[in-house]
């Protein structure tokens, strides 16, 4: 049975009011392809261009967007995080690698935040280096872990 539809097939927000309040963290990733013109800007760990600081600024759009997350997804519960964490590297494949973990105490999880975080902070890479060249691939974005709730959950 899927969470957000009633017995008649409608769509619904799950009602949490009967769950009890604990601690719940979620972790999720987005990969972003840049060519080989745009990591040539790489200097210390960030890009640089006309617009600012590339990654500086994909990490507070991704703040920024795991706290909207409930105005994004029609049926999400809005939430007001306890913190939200967002951190870009670049892995052994030159790949830019992004990793949003929020956490609250509350009746419902943070998966969704931790997802639209992680996806907005690609897109603000795209945003930003996309006058560079458009060979810019946002790969995968995809949930790493979650603790609390029904069960946890950690990719393998």
């Amino acid at each position: 049975m899927l969470s957000h539809l009633d017995n008649a097939g409608n769509p619904l927000m799950v009602d949490v009011s009967g769950k009890s309040v604990s601690h719940r963290t979620a972790t999720a990733r987005s990969i972003v392809f840049l060519p080989a013109e745009i990591l040539d800007h790489l200097v210390s760990g960030d890009i640089q261009t006309k617009k600012g600081s590339v990654f500086q600024t994909a990490i507070i759009a991704g703040i920024m967007a795991a706290k909207k997350t409930g105005d994004l997804i029609p049926l999400c519960h809005p939430l007001g995080l306890d913190n939200c964490n967002v951190q870009i590297s670049i892995n052994k494949n030159n790949e830019v690698v992004i990793d949003c973990t929020t956490s609250i105490t509350a009746k419902t999880g943070v998966e969704m935040e931790a997802l639209v975080g992680a996806s907005i902070a690609a897109l603000t890479v795209y945003d930003m280096c996309k006058a560079m060249s458009h060979d810019i691939i946002i790969k995968e974005t995809m949930l790493i872990s979650k603790t609390g709730g029904k069960r946890d959950f950690k990719r393998t």
